[in-house]
């Protein structure tokens, strides 16, 4: 927490005690989680008597209340956010920002909300071009097969899903998705990606890519998209275009009550890139994860959960292949018997070698939105995995222990599961829940894979990243990449920091020892959300990047299976 001037030079007479009200206020809705008295006083400046004074005012109208853990607010601004979304005006709202986006991009924009199954076109902005697309504004189209109707519907609940499924997903188009399965899963990644990409779907000569407007309870209230002829608008640009409209849904939000829903990247940080980071492998994944250094094959496989696909390479420039996977899969191991083992948003998977998939098990079938997001085995070959609920909502991911066909919760309430591993002796194990910014330390049994206590081994406070995927070296030392952090961090066995690798990319995701003598550091980055600008910036997002750090990992565990 950082501390505030509590400077009152212009406050009108009287109004002194409402300012420092209004200003306990925003400190606590800046917080994660319960605050105490201390931490207060040292964000707001007041002197004790004064704190006092205020926090009791507070409680007493219920806007405060007080909890074991310290302060935290209360019910009443709940239900001021409620009275202020009643009377929410979209369109008035979102005018600006079409207007922004037609100018800037050239392409027309359009809000849209849901009405009776459908989606009703509310605004339009026309581009500034002699042949313009024409108005929709006042008409209806299919929710499947729009970009702005699949925004709005990737966010319905589940049994207005259902609903959806079995209605009649008429084919407008040959581009158009008219299987449930298909649909679903294509509803899943753009509920993941924030965006929705539309061609020739509802016209065979249009595109659009569109994100939803979400209110304070994360409900889609509407949407708000480009649309322009498709040979404008390639797929390459619609994605480039997503960031760009997630931006606009989000301040079109915060227009309203001034809502905290940026998603601003990190500044690139003053350091210079480390000198031994190069480009091992060119890419523009969506998000790169999960890397595997298959040591026998002497080929890394990580995953591009949004694109969906496994990549795999032998750390030649020109050796990166790609298998499609049908859903949005974070793990992909090599199996013992050949072929891999997968994780993603329908359970536990086996690719075999024919490119044949089995269904192994599916131990979140009552989570519904939930899916698997990294993973790893440990030296016997089970399978350890973490899930997270794809809107990222906290508390409902799990850590899971898979092994000879059976599946075992080993903690529950995660937010966002992510970095695994095992010290060199497997009788520590790692595991992240990014959401928590935390990376938690385990007591491991590896005869009997269970868990002993925790404890926390790091934490960060989000001011330079959040820690993502991870891997442990052969001496202990525990690498992490940092979310928006634009590096890889290493610590030390106690958990003390040790050294850092700056990167050329705010999005490094995960990292693993590869190379004949496992000495190469490769790291996993993304491209999601990041804008045009910010592409031009770190254009390799998205690539393979490698380091070498001055130590050697240990060697990767397939699946025993």
């Amino acid at each position: 927490m950082v501390a505030r001037d509590d400077s009152e030079t212009g406050v009108q007479p009287g109004m002194q005690a409402l300012v420092r009200g209004l200003r306990l206020l925003d400190v606590l809705s800046e917080a994660s989680g319960p605050v105490r008295f201390n931490a207060l006083q040292e964000a707001t400046g007041l002197p004790k008597a004064t704190l006092n004074r205020v926090i009791q005012t507070l409680i007493d109208e219920r806007y405060l209340r007080e909890t074991d853990q310290g302060y935290r607010l209360g019910a009443r601004p709940f239900q001021l956010a409620h009275r202020v979304w009643d009377g929410f005006d979209l369109r008035g709202a979102a005018a600006p920002e079409l207007a922004r986006l037609a100018r800037k991009h050239n392409e027309a924009t359009r809000l849209a909300v849901l009405d009776n199954a459908q989606v009703l076109y509310i605004d339009q902005r026309d581009a500034q071009r002699e042949v313009r697309i024409g108005s929709a504004v006042g008409q209806r189209a299919a929710l499947h097969a729009t970009a702005l109707g699949k925004a709005l519907a990737a966010h319905l609940d589940e049994g207005a899903r259902r609903r959806l499924y079995a209605s009649d997903l008429a084919a407008i188009t040959d581009a158009t998705v008219t299987s449930a399965g298909d649909l679903d899963r294509q509803l899943n990644m753009i509920k993941a990606r924030g965006y929705a990409v539309s061609i020739r779907e509802h016209h065979e000569e249009l595109a659009g890519v569109a994100a939803p407007v979400l209110d304070h309870t994360a409900r889609a209230i509407g949407a708000i998209g480009i649309v322009g002829p498709a040979y404008r608008l390639g797929e390459d640009r619609l994605h480039a275009l997503g960031r760009e409209v997630i931006e606009a849904a989000r301040h079109i939000s915060g227009n309203i009550g001034e809502l905290a829903m940026s998603i601003g990247v990190a500044r690139r940080p003053l350091q210079e890139v480390t000198g031994s980071v190069e480009l091992a492998i060119p890419g523009e994944d969506f998000l790169g994860e999960g890397p595997h250094w298959d040591a026998d094959a002497g080929v890394l496989h990580w995953v591009d959960i949004l694109a969906p696909a496994l990549v795999s390479s032998d750390g030649k420039v020109t050796a990166r292949r790609e298998t499609a996977l049908p859903e949005l899969t974070g793990v992909a191991i090599p199996k013992t018997s050949g072929g891999f083992i997968l994780g993603g948003e329908t359970g536990i998977h086996a690719l075999e070698p024919d490119g044949t998939l089995e269904k192994l098990a599916d131990p979140e079938a009552d989570r519904s939105g939930n899916r698997f997001n990294d993973g790893k085995c440990d030296a016997k070959g089970r399978l350890w995995l973490g899930s997270l609920a794809i809107s990222t909502e906290p508390g409902q991911g799990a850590l899971w222990r898979y092994a000879n066909g059976e599946t075992y919760k080993a903690l529950d309430g995660i937010t966002v599961a992510n970095g695994l591993g095992w010290s060199p002796d497997n009788k520590t194990f790692y595991f992240t829940d990014t959401g928590a910014k935390t990376i938690w330390a385990f007591g491991y049994d590896l005869e009997t894979g269970t868990l002993g206590n925790r404890r926390v081994f790091a934490e960060f406070d989000g001011a330079n990243g959040v820690p993502d995927g991870l891997c442990v070296d052969a001496e202990g030392g525990v690498w992490v990449a940092m979310w928006d952090g634009w590096c890889v961090q290493r610590f030390l066995p106690d958990g003390t920091p040790d050294q850092k690798i700056t990167v050329p990319v705010p999005r490094p995701t995960s990292c693993a020892f590869g190379g004949a003598d496992l000495s190469t550091l490769y790291i996993t980055t993304a491209r999601i959300r990041l804008s045009a600008a910010q592409l031009d910036e770190a254009p390799l997002s998205g690539a393979l990047l490698a380091a070498n750090p001055g130590v050697r990992g240990q060697k990767a565990h397939p699946f025993a299976g």
